[in-house]
């Protein structure tokens, strides 16, 4: 039975990633910080057949231990600060777990396993936000990146130092470069999330309006679910290497909430969403779209579900949320 250890199993990739693995037959562990992790209930729910590890990716000592319980084939890197905004307010922290979280893993791998570095998969969890300013469009593997974030700076540091261990020391690491996926998992903070939470409370009459930031930064989205096999497929091939993983579509935040809207009968929004200085990023990126040629190509891999299905789907789910929140 394959063995396989999650950082950031709390989040949405980490739960999917973990559904996925054990519909496998893998044997799955998974890293929690802290005895009184918020999310700790909600994992033990959906996946209850995983071990959950106590560990911080700012702790190399704990993650040894982890590596020497979960003796993992397999490690997928998920554990991040995720929330770009937040990482102005706190770069130095989005810094250590984001960034050097990812160089502590790396060495807990390559000192776990020794003489023997081919006992173990690596995957690191790269973004677009990376791309930040973009050089080229579509984006691809090659281009050069240029993050316009304390979070994309982070996970750039992170995403060379995948590649510097797959060349320093010949371990099999990857990295896969994700553009944006949503789900119905996906946390509040999050501008697709915030939207369709609004969207099912406004339908509800529980919410009058949505505040926004700019409606006209445009991205990549697909599902998080799709995404994650993209993870898998990638530590199934003879050697590492780095993938984006996109759709290859884009779509702007106004186009969100046309769809968020439309999926509860509500066609025009113009007077209900109202935009606010502070929901403006002090640096935005203004167009991600990138190509998955690659990955079609190497790893067979292709989204399944499409833009507007996702969107209905993550609204359709919140409307069952907050009607069951609301006691309707």
């Amino acid at each position: 039975m394959a063995r396989a250890l999650i950082t950031g199993i709390t989040g949405q990739d980490g739960l999917y990633l973990a559904e996925l693995l054990l519909g496998k037959g893998y044997e799955v562990f998974g890293l929690i910080r802290g005895q009184n992790n918020p999310k700790l209930d909600l994992v033990r729910r959906t996946v209850p057949d995983v071990t959950l590890l106590t560990g911080d990716l700012t702790d190399l000592s704990s993650l040894l231990r982890a590596m020497e319980v979960a003796k993992p084939d397999e490690v997928y890197n998920l554990g991040a600060i995720s929330f770009v905004a937040y990482s102005w307010e706190n770069a130095m922290l989005t810094s250590d777990v984001t960034g050097k979280g990812v160089l502590n893993m790396l060495e807990a791998v390559r000192l776990y396993a020794g003489d023997d570095l081919s006992k173990v998969r690596f995957y690191q969890a790269s973004s677009s936000e990376m791309f930040g300013k973009v050089q080229e469009v579509p984006q691809r593997e090659s281009t050069l990146l240029w993050p316009r974030s304390p979070y994309g700076v982070a996970k750039v540091f992170g995403h060379y130092m995948t590649i510097n261990y797959r060349e320093s020391y010949g371990l099999h690491a990857s990295s896969g470069i994700l553009f944006n996926h949503e789900s119905p998992r996906r946390g509040p903070e999050f501008v697709t999330r915030k939207v369709s939470q609004a969207v099912a409370r406004i339908k509800l009459g529980l919410q009058d309006e949505l505040v926004m930031g700019n409606l006209d930064a445009k991205r990549d989205w697909g599902f998080a679910g799709d995404y994650v096999d993209a993870m898998w497929r990638m530590l199934q091939q003879p050697e590492g290497d780095d993938y984006v993983v996109a759709t290859g579509e884009t779509h702007s935040i106004g186009e969100l909430l046309d769809v968020a809207f439309s999926a509860v009968g509500i066609e025009d929004w113009s007077g209900i969403v109202k935009q606010d200085p502070r929901f403006m990023r002090p640096a935005e990126v203004d167009l991600l779209i990138g190509d998955p040629a690659k990955a079609r190509e190497v790893l067979g891999w292709t989204p399944q579900v499409g833009f507007r299905e996702l969107v209905t789907m993550m609204v359709e789910n919140d409307l069952v949320e907050q009607r069951a929140l609301a006691g309707k």
